[in-house]
């Protein structure tokens, strides 16, 4: 595939992710993301600058599906201050002590940073209701027992969550969801490359294996929360993420691309004051 447009992976109806492709292959994708990593470090300076845009990135998958070296290649251009990456483990006892979207909502970016979240506010809608038993833990007063967990209360999260991506969006977080779609048989393939090779062995755990044979029961809730989320505002990209090279830059040309669009992000005038006196400061400094 050479060329293509976000729209070609933006979910804008009802999606089966049983007929998504895991795979697609594009030349030369890691020269081509190298070049435009690179765009992409000279866009996020100028936002830094005209501070008037977040940027949050949301990415979700099946375990291996590729999300920590895509971050890692994809904002390796960006400076520092620029970017700020969360990766949302199990609940800690202090953020079980608010309500489950509070350590998300701390962590969003300021105006004019990119704040990527490695695994999402989704999880609240994914592993929790393939294992509603861990609900019980975020002691909601209405909850007392699994059988409390019901249609109603997962309609009522996911309005939750749409709330939550509309009011950012309205203050001005340009919000992208990436879905790595992994095959099943690539994720055995990855994790036996855990197993064999002795640098990615830190990697595994055998809950990795638990968590595969409940494969089609997450299938099934990625597909119902994509279907149920995808925005206008808060738009979610499937991309084939069996190709690590070609998902990386799939996911860099989108963002780059979208926000391309947004003609009003400039680098910030200088002062008329400041523009009248620049050959005074010059002078200035060369006098020292």
């Amino acid at each position: 595939m050479k060329n293509f447009s976000p729209e070609d992976f933006k979910v804008t109806s009802k999606i089966s992710l049983k007929n998504s492709p895991t795979k697609l292959v594009i030349d030369k994708a890691d020269d081509q993301l190298e070049d435009l990593r690179k765009e992409l470090g000279k866009l996020q300076d100028t936002m830094y600058a005209h501070s008037k845009y977040a940027v949050l990135v949301c990415l979700q998958g099946m375990d291996t599906s590729g999300k920590d070296s895509l971050i890692r290649e994809v904002f390796k251009e960006f400076n520092v201050r620029g970017v700020v990456v969360h990766s949302f483990k199990v609940p800690t006892e202090l953020e079980l002590n608010h309500d489950y979207l509070w350590r998300h909502y701390i962590a969003l970016p300021a105006r004019g940073k990119f704040g990527v979240f490695n695994r999402t506010h989704y999880e609240n809608v994914l592993v929790t209701r393939v294992h509603p038993e861990y609900i019980l833990g975020e002691n909601i007063p209405t909850v007392n027992t699994v059988q409390d967990i019901d249609d109603a209360f997962w309609d009522a999260r996911f309005e939750q969550i749409n709330n939550f991506e509309k009011h950012i969006a309205n203050n001005g977080t340009i919000i992208f969801k990436f879905f790595l779609n992994l095959s099943k048989d690539e994720q055995k393939y990855r994790l036996l490359r855990r197993l064999d090779k002795q640098e990615k062995n830190w990697k595994f755990s055998p809950d990795d294996l638990k968590e595969r044979k409940l494969w089609n029961n997450y299938q099934a809730c990625y597909e119902d929360a994509i279907n149920r989320t995808s925005k206008p505002h808060a738009p979610w990209y499937t991309i084939p993420a069996d190709d690590k090279d070609s998902a990386r830059y799939m996911v860099a040309k989108i963002i780059y691309d979208t926000l391309k669009k947004y003609t009003d992000i400039q680098e910030p005038e200088l002062d008329d004051k400041i523009k009248v006196n620049m050959a005074l400061y010059r002078k200035e400094l060369e006098k020292e």
